[in-house]
């Protein structure tokens, strides 16, 4: 009974992992029309990005230290609820600074999850089973970045079609959706899926979690001393470039078919952003393998350098060469995120539950570096403007030649 316990919990993770992917990434698809529903420019856009990953830069330490006063059962049903609110009242009020709002409420209730969930899951599938668990959940992850801008070109598509063709679910969609807003549609649908997971989550039993003195996430006074030390601003720096470049390309990828290719955001631009994140679970897979032939330094210089490349060809090659090259930089980036996280923590001797609470404060790299995007794009055009991810990259494939881990990735060679 234990086990089968156990099972559903890590089950449960892993969904847990999707509706997170699935209400972060979907301002990838949504992008173009919200620009145009609300006549904005492109630096005005660049704050949907902002407003929603600015929350990780506020919430990630603050909520490893409720993790300390509050049990787990709040710590992730009160994220959800708090998606919950936000998605439902920008559904009855679809308006920008609603949005705004809206969307941070969202990416802070995400940031909490973030910083819980890895603990339930090292906890509910055994510490011998939670690199592999880890491997799933990403899988997970980039699969709702997939179903996502699917989803919001089923919904967009059919909401714009005749009434007599609707069926039932779109027709009462269409009931609560304005007219000239049919984007707004998977906003209400994310309001029914936050809504279930809180009831789901209200109604589990979530197993007590016993956290090794070194994963605790310590008081102030330790945050203080860790941002003294090189290696964790350098670290910090690594995270921050590393979701800014992913959340440039995700974000402004649509917009940029669209403008130069002249292509509908809602279909091709989607299928676009949809195959991004097909590639990057693909990349998971395939550099799980290569972890275990080669050392991650090289793994991450190869990879960077393989995404600078695919990126030069999706912003200067032809719109069948770009819906190729486009998803091939999300293959590269998939190894990333692991690489770094897992460098960084193997660089210093102690204190990795502080330290993993200000990597995950990195995150709001997602947040300025596609506002910066967005501003340049006004100024010098959305292709130049991407080409700002060349230093973001620059920085990441510095990290491949610095860093001194003090534990090397096991590979079959050992």
């Amino acid at each position: 009974m234990q086990k089968n316990r156990s099972i559903g919990m890590v089950i449960l993770i892993f969904v847990i992992f999707f509706v997170i992917s699935l209400l972060t990434n979907i301002i990838n698809a949504v992008l173009p029309q919200v620009k145009d529903s609300y006549s904005l420019t492109h630096g005005m856009a660049g704050l949907l990005p902002l407003s929603f990953f600015i929350a990780y830069g506020f919430m990630s330490i603050p909520s490893g230290m409720l993790v300390k006063v509050m049990n787990r059962k709040t710590m992730l049903v009160l994220p959800f609820g708090l998606a919950f609110v936000a998605a439902l009242t920008f559904g009855f009020f679809p308006h920008f600074p609603v949005y705004l709002v809206s969307l941070f409420s969202i990416g802070a209730g995400m940031a909490m999850l973030q910083v819980v969930i890895n603990p339930v899951l090292r906890a509910a599938g055994g510490e011998e089973h939670f690199a592999a668990n880890s491997i799933t959940a990403q899988m997970f992850f980039s699969g709702a970045g997939y179903v996502g801008p699917q989803l919001y070109s089923y919904l967009v598509t059919n909401l714009e079609k005749a009434a007599s063709e609707h069926d039932f679910f779109i027709k009462m969609i269409a009931r609560i959706t304005p007219g000239d807003l049919s984007w707004v549609s998977i906003y209400w649908v994310f309001a029914i899926i936050t809504g279930v997971m809180v009831l789901l989550l209200s109604l589990i039993k979530i197993p007590e979690i016993n956290l090794q003195e070194d994963e605790e996430v310590g008081a102030w006074n330790v945050h203080k001393k860790m941002f003294k030390n090189k290696t964790v601003i350098l670290f910090f720096l690594g995270i921050f470039a590393y979701v800014g470049t992913e959340s440039g390309v995700g974000n402004w990828v649509s917009e940029f078919l669209r403008v130069y290719h002249n292509v509908d955001p809602k279909t091709v631009g989607a299928d676009v952003v949809a195959n991004v994140w097909l590639f990057f679970a693909i990349g998971c897979l395939i550099g799980i393998g290569a972890l275990k032939v080669f050392r991650s330094k090289l793994v991450l210089k190869v990879t960077v350098i393989m995404a600078i490349i695919s990126l030069t060809l999706g912003l200067f090659g032809s719109l069948n060469v770009a819906k190729i090259a486009f998803p091939a930089v999300g293959f590269f980036f998939s190894a990333m995120w692991p690489v770094i996280f897992s460098l960084a923590l193997n660089s210093i001797p102690s204190e990795h539950g502080t330290f993993s609470g200000i990597l995950c404060t990195g995150i709001a790299g997602g947040a300025i570096i596609p506002a910066i995007i967005g501003g340049l794009a006004d100024m010098i055009g959305l292709k130049f403007g991407m080409m700002l991810l060349y230093l973001t990259l620059g920085y990441i494939l510095s990290i491949g030649f610095w860093a001194k881990p003090l534990v090397e990735n096991k590979t079959i060679r050992d």
